[in-house]
């Protein structure tokens, strides 16, 4: 747990062995998709053969390794594997040569994409690498999935794919057309035709068709994270591999030998889920801990009905304590990695001022963060499918069942992630002096800058 000593303006760190030390700044990354979700099934703990987590994966049981090793001990094992998210299509193909039998049981299916990966030409990177050349691949992926003005695509993967295809629909629209309901139009038109082509894909690929229909995607595309992989769908062509399509409903129950679904059981030696992370739960329970800020402050309380923060990273009463995780940050990017490095920067940016002014303590004001969660809430939005309650159930929008007080402040940044990164580049380097309240301790501002506007290229 961590703990804050008002008296030495320190955090006490205990540890499960039995640690216990010091720290001036403590920075917390652990991650918004790391604590394994089992699904709600009954009978789950009655199974008597092998089952796990697909983030907790049986080595000996399976043979193989995380390098890739072929999974040997599979040869003459029925395996089923519950879910077919993002994880499903990773580990399917592999299970698929590795196993006598293997069962994929499928709630809702996902879109899965072209992934086209490629060897990366010396040449090219040559000519186009420079000192900042990550940055500039981080800038640019923001830019081209927000449609803020990317002239050129250096990714060039499924995600920018996505984005490109839509704002080109948007951009061909004649300018006295650029009326919201035109807007909208052009960009539903520009998800229909995707995921036509995604849907073609499973007859051109699945030789049965009865399981190549099953696996078509009858939604939006970002109902669900979307999936890119060159070896899922014709996993379905191997003779030991079986779709068992639940229509929407899941699996019915575990019994001891087996799943079921329908009325049907298929028995199994292996049971494996690929059933995804927690996400609406409250922080402290996917950390695994409880912080103790100033006066015993649990942040467990003062988060009880959502989180409050100035920019995903401070949090009032917690000081020299810091937040890395897109939450109230830029959110809503495919890319998390550029929330974490913004963050990090962030951090550094404020202990660096700290250290050079003496400071033990620095801390965001109350009415800073109540600022910026306003800020977050009134803005008007930019229309977006994902998380509608009108989509197929996932984590985008809380298994379906909306939002609850934990996920309501589950916001970004309201023009978007490239405005937010402007943002919080303009406010690390802005240079104004913090509110101070004595000759030790610092304050974070407490009026966040007014919000970049929309669509405002990256620098």
């Amino acid at each position: 747990m961590l703990e804050w000593d008002a008296g030495r303006s320190r955090w006490i760190v205990s540890t499960n062995r039995g640690d216990r030390f010091t720290a001036r700044f403590v920075g917390m990354g652990t991650g918004p998709l790391h604590v394994p979700k089992f699904p709600g099934i009954p009978g789950i703990e009655t199974f008597r053969g092998r089952s796990f987590h697909t983030s907790r994966w049986d080595y000996a049981y399976t043979g193989g390794d995380p390098q890739g090793a072929p999974m040997g001990r599979l040869g003459d094992k029925r395996v089923a594997i519950i879910g077919t998210g993002a994880t499903a299509v990773q580990c399917v193909p592999h299970l698929a040569r590795a196993c006598r039998e293997l069962y994929v049981f499928q709630r809702t299916p996902s879109s899965v994409d072209v992934r086209g990966n490629r060897p990366t030409d010396p040449e090219w990177f040559a000519g186009i690498a420079a000192p900042g050349w990550q940055r500039r691949w981080l800038e640019n992926f923001a830019a081209n999935q927000t449609g803020a003005a990317a002239e050129q695509d250096l990714v060039m993967d499924g995600w920018t794919d996505i984005a490109r295809s839509a704002w080109a629909k948007v951009t061909s629209l004649p300018p006295g057309e650029l009326t919201f309901e035109k807007v909208m139009a052009a960009l539903e038109e520009a998800d229909f035709e995707k995921m036509e082509q995604i849907r073609a894909r499973c007859d051109a690929i699945v030789q049965d068709r009865e399981t190549a229909q099953a696996l078509k995607a009858w939604y939006r595309q970002l109902c669900k994270r979307p999936c890119f992989h060159d070896e899922y769908l014709q996993a379905f062509n191997l003779p030991g591999t079986r779709l068992v399509d639940t229509d929407g409903k899941g699996v019915e129950r575990v019994t001891e030998a087996g799943v079921v679904t329908a009325g049907r059981e298929y028995p199994v030696d292996c049971v494996i889920y690929a059933s995804g992370f927690e996400v609406g739960s409250a922080y402290h329970e996917r950390a695994g801990y409880d912080m103790s800020g100033r006066d015993g402050l649990r942040l467990s309380k003062y988060w009880a009905d959502g989180m409050r923060t100035l920019h995903g990273i401070h949090v009032p009463g917690f000081p020299n304590a810091f937040i890395v995780q897109p939450t109230q940050g830029a959110n809503l990017i495919s890319n998390v990695p550029h929330n974490l490095v913004e963050a990090g920067k962030t951090v550094a940016a404020v202990i660096r001022h700290a250290l050079a002014g003496g400071f033990t303590e620095v801390e965001v004001t109350g009415e800073a963060a109540d600022r910026w969660v306003e800020l977050l809430r009134s803005a008007p939005r930019r229309p977006t499918v994902i998380g509608s309650p009108e989509c197929t159930p996932g984590y985008y929008n809380n298994e379906g069942q909306g939002p609850n007080p934990l996920t309501s402040l589950s916001l970004g940044y309201p023009e978007g992630a490239v405005a937010y990164f402007e943002y919080l580049e303009q406010w690390r380097a802005s240079g104004r002096s913090p509110a101070w309240s004595s000759g030790r301790r610092a304050l974070v501002p407490e009026r966040p800058a007014s919000p970049a506007p929309v669509g405002r290229p990256s620098r």
